[in-house]
């Protein structure tokens, strides 16, 4: 059984899911768990192996009082939805904006009361478009702890309206912000105050939105939101230690069931890698690749050993050493990081 296919139903669903993977002698053995689990498994890995960050960790179980194979590893995932971002206004900013975030792995959903202006023709790589009153927020959308808002209607009254339904909402989004000026931003401030909003939550507005770059084209707009928006996530990242999943890469391992392919994960970092542990990519027996672990000859090398952990089956556990070679070959990082290669 192809166990991406439930991990991936899962993330459909908005499921936080860890994927246990055991590696033992006599193979691997994998187990999802959502709910009340997930917390359970974190608390656990957070507090016993502080020394491996991010969304996994490796542990050595000796196996002594379970009676299970000598030095059995155990790598724990902690899977999140694709990062949702939710922009109200679907102006000049909002196309770009909507771009940049579809390459960036966000699912968009795009809210605005205009026919014109609210539809799959301007946006086509957004999740979700609706047409529909900003008075009637609450009745189209149910805000998530994960989401990002990103406020930038045609209008002063329009905006208020958003930012009052997203700040009331039962569940406030990880990240808030509303374009306009300074002056602009503190009456509205002031409003949101005088109208017994949570004080913690008017602080957590980013306003005026974006990164100050300079920018002035919608396109650089655009581009200084998306940049506070990433540096937001990767705090979040860094807190939480969680992973948001390749929804693309999710997509194309539930549906191998008719093709052998490797998957290849990393484990544990060391150094100055190119990615951290987390990062995932598949390979097949025609030396495709859809993903990546960071590139440059070590991902060739890897590349090759996947396609003959494909012919044999089973798994194997990689070092590799890119310290020794990446001055030679101009490279930009080094270190070390270990792989689980896995015949899927």
């Amino acid at each position: 059984m192809n166990i991406y296919c439930d991990l991936l139903q899962n993330l459909k669903e908005n499921k936080n899911t860890v994927l246990v993977t055991v590696m033992k002698s006599s193979g691997l053995e994998k187990v999802l768990y959502t709910g009340t689990s997930v917390a359970q498994w974190m608390d656990k890995w957070e507090n016993d192996h502080s020394l491996y960050t991010r969304s996994l960790r490796i542990q050595e179980d000796k196996g002594e009082d379970k009676g299970e194979d000598k030095g059995e590893v155990t790598v724990v995932e902690h899977f999140l939805p694709s990062r949702r971002l939710i922009v109200f206004g679907g102006g000049h900013i909002a196309v770009p904006l909507s771009q940049m975030a579809h390459v960036l792995k966000f699912k968009v959903t795009v809210f605005d009361d205009r026919p014109s202006f609210a539809n799959r023709r301007r946006f086509p790589d957004a999740s979700e478009v609706i047409c529909e009153s900003f008075e009637k927020i609450s009745q189209s959308l149910t805000f998530q702890a994960g989401d990002y808002v990103a406020i930038m209607t045609r209008g002063h009254r329009h905006d208020i309206e958003c930012l009052r339904s997203v700040l009331s909402s039962r569940i406030c989004p990880l990240y808030v912000g509303m374009i306009g000026s300074r002056r602009r931003v503190a009456l509205v401030g002031r409003q949101m105050k005088e109208e017994g909003l949570p004080p913690e939550r008017i602080e957590r507005l980013h306003a005026p939105i974006g990164l100050d770059i300079g920018a002035v084209s919608p396109e650089e707009i655009a581009l200084s939101v998306m940049a506070e928006i990433v540096q937001e996530k990767q705090r979040s990242v860094s807190r939480k230690r969680e992973c948001h999943a390749d929804m693309e890469l999710m997509e194309l391992l539930a549906s191998t069931m008719d093709e052998r392919v490797a998957v290849v994960t990393v484990v544990t970092t060391q150094g100055s890698t190119p990615r951290e542990a987390g990062a995932k990519m598949a390979v097949f027996c025609d030396g495709r690749t859809v993903g990546s672990i960071g590139g440059g000859c070590a991902e060739a090398d890897v590349a090759r050993d996947a396609r003959q952990v494909i012919l044999e089956g089973g798994y194997r556990l990689k070092t590799v050493d890119m310290e020794d070679t990446a001055e030679e070959d101009g490279m930009a990082c080094g270190g070390k990081m270990e792989v689980l290669i896995e015949a899927l």
